[in-house]
């Protein structure tokens, strides 16, 4: 009878395994940051869809001091959309189909991946369902960049423990980045690029320090810390805000905390030298002050859309100990 029992439960363990449904295997997905994948016939490529996309998706990235889009697009004609075309990261796939419709799919082909696929009887149909679609398209394009660089700086990240000691604040950056400048109430770091470097700078304000008009007090605020803390490669010269260009404000969150993002262009007084800047500024009720966390880029004759997103993902990451 204990055989039998035995065997009866073999045979149920068996059973269950096999109605189990099987994990699908999905292989990696490949693509730089930022890189779309746009599937569509080629005579809608070089047509009126093909000018839609690229005037929806080429918008410039806020706060460069040259425009550079904040997407680069790559067309795969539907004809060979096979094989490891269909890997990339993010796809945004044109269908044509009666029912028209915007439709956000994750891992469908490859993780992670992200593809959009637009339907509609004809062109303007789907450019209609793109551009009603847009702002959440390139949310979750940014969204999942975000995440696919914060998994690519989790292979070799920083141990270091300035921002920690210093700020109870901690941060995901590459062990790259090495410490510049650390007092008691300002820190520095620093990764050298070619022809140039990606910094990140941390300080705190009293509490009541962005009393007033925001758009004043926060250039304001930047120049008087670039006077003390960030020198030029002259004597006297200093990290300002660059005036020629007005700067981006938005009010937004970081672990739920009212925060204002900033972004511009710096240059140095006295000296030549300039480039893009993105500044949040965090508000911290439990310990009175605000948190002051800037990435800024020096990088002559190259693009600096990357380096930027790179600062920005960093930065996001910030969490409060």
């Amino acid at each position: 009878m204990k055989k039998m029992a035995l065997l009866g439960v073999l045979i149920m363990l068996n059973a269950c395994k096999e109605n189990q449904p099987k994990t699908r295997y999905l292989p990696d997905s490949s693509g730089k940051i930022n890189h779309l994948s746009i599937v569509m016939p080629e005579k809608s490529w070089s047509g009126f869809l093909g000018d839609k996309v690229r005037d929806l998706l080429l918008a410039p990235y806020e706060g460069l001091p040259i425009d550079e889009p904040q997407f680069s697009l790559k067309f795969i004609p539907e004809k060979v959309f096979t094989g490891f075309a269909k890997n990339s990261r993010n796809i945004i796939w044109f269908v044509k189909d009666p029912i028209g419709r915007f439709q956000l799919s994750e891992n469908m082909m490859a993780k992670p991946q992200l593809v959009a696929k637009v339907s509609g009887d004809d062109e303007e149909v789907q450019a209609f369902y793109l551009e009603e679609n847009i702002e959440l398209l390139r949310a979750s394009i940014s969204g999942i960049e975000q995440t696919e660089k914060l998994r690519r700086i989790g292979k070799s990240p920083s141990t270091d423990k300035e921002f920690s000691d210093r700020f109870q604040i901690s941060m995901t950056y590459p062990s790259v980045y090495k410490t510049l400048k650390d007092t008691q109430d300002f820190t520095w770091i620093q990764k050298p690029i070619q022809k140039g470097h990606m910094n990140i700078i941390a300080y705190t304000l009293p509490i009541n320090a962005l009393k007033g008009n925001i758009k004043k007090r926060i250039p304001f605020i930047r120049d008087s810390i670039g006077k003390v803390y960030i020198p030029g490669r002259l004597p006297g010269s200093y990290m300002i805000t660059e005036r020629a260009y007005l700067p981006y404000y938005f009010k937004t969150q970081i672990n739920g905390k009212l925060t204002y993002l900033t972004k511009g262009t710096w240059e140095v007084a006295n000296d030549f030298m300039a480039g893009p800047f993105i500044n949040y500024m965090v508000r911290d009720t439990l310990k009175k002050r605000w948190m002051v966390i800037e990435g800024f880029t020096f990088a002559p004759s190259a693009s600096k859309r990357d380096y930027m997103f790179e600062l920005n993902t960093i930065i996001s990451s910030m969490q409060f100990e």
